[in-house]
């Protein structure tokens, strides 16, 4: 028998027209180095009043044994428990433009009926964009302007010049979501910060700054960055003094550089006549080792 999608969802009943508004998204679980969309969410929800006005059925989507809820424990009791969420809020930027945003974790089951789920909302509320967060690691070195590429329903909706042709990647339920969405003529697209290979196991906020900038310039949103700015130009001077500790690591991050340029000046991706870079793979390892030598408070 088939199953109504929006009965994966309750819904509030109390809800204002949202006609014209964005739904921004960013599921944990899947690909996102330097956290930079779980950062952009953090920060958004931090900064701005919000309320949740849609709530999925997690019970029905996830695989608590594969991802365990943590619990808290005391003396002799539970104290606590972190039940996963998977909402819709209700948030306003800067100058009171409602907006959406859905969080949580990825299902891990159901993506089908997540994604028609999502479609109803989008549908039900007047949605006139969807648009999912996402960092991944790329060798290149965090002394350049980070990039920001996107991907989207419609040529229209694309900005900035992406480094890939085709491509096959494992699958994730925020690119099924906008694949669906524009197979049902809504416009849809995702946005993806271009994180130095060798931070995307950290928190880099660099990487979330550039996400809200492209987001705002995509759709008018304005939001307020004082705080992300501030913890962006910390990391960077933690990143530049770890950096100038060690030579070897100086070295990597200079070749990288060298590989850069030669990519950008040529259009193509190339080494400079004659250079000899390592793999991103030896860069990464090396970087990572350095990093795991300096006291944890760094």
């Amino acid at each position: 028998m088939a199953v109504d999608p929006e009965d994966l969802v309750d819904v509030d009943s109390d809800i204002p027209d949202l006609d014209g508004v964005v739904l921004l998204h960013h599921l944990d679980g899947f690909v996102d180095a330097g956290s930079a969309g779980a950062t952009v969410v953090a920060h958004l929800l931090e900064t701005l009043e919000h309320r949740v006005i849609a709530r999925f059925d997690v019970d029905d989507l996830l695989d608590y044994r594969a991802r365990r809820p943590i619990m808290t424990y005391e003396t002799d009791r539970w104290t606590g428990y972190a039940a996963p969420e998977l909402v819709v809020h209700l948030l306003h930027d800067a100058l009171g433009t409602p907006f959406l945003l859905m969080t949580g974790p990825e299902p891990d089951r159901r993506w089908e009926a997540v994604a028609a789920a999502v479609r109803a909302l989008v549908e039900r509320w007047g949605v006139r964009l969807t648009i999912g967060l996402q960092g991944i690691p790329m060798s290149v070195p965090h002394t350049r302007e980070l990039a920001v590429i996107s991907h989207a329903t419609r040529p229209e909706l694309v900005t900035g010049d992406s480094p890939f042709h085709r491509v096959k990647v494992p699958g994730h339920l925020s690119g099924l979501i906008e694949y669906r969405l524009g197979e049902a003529g809504h416009d849809a697209m995702g946005l993806v910060a271009l994180v130095p290979h060798y931070l995307a196991q950290t928190t880099y906020p660099t990487a979330a700054l550039k996400l809200i900038d492209t987001l705002t310039t995509s759709t008018g949103l304005t939001v307020q960055v004082d705080a992300l700015r501030k913890a962006a130009e910390l990391a960077a001077t933690e990143i530049e003094g770890q950096v100038a500790e060690s030579s070897e690591v100086a070295q990597l991050v200079e070749a990288l550089e060298r590989q850069y340029d030669a990519y950008v000046s040529s259009s193509k991706n190339l080494l400079a006549e004659g250079e000899e870079v390592p793999s991103a793979d030896e860069l990464a390892a090396e970087f990572e080792r350095f990093l795991a030598d300096q006291p944890r408070e760094n």
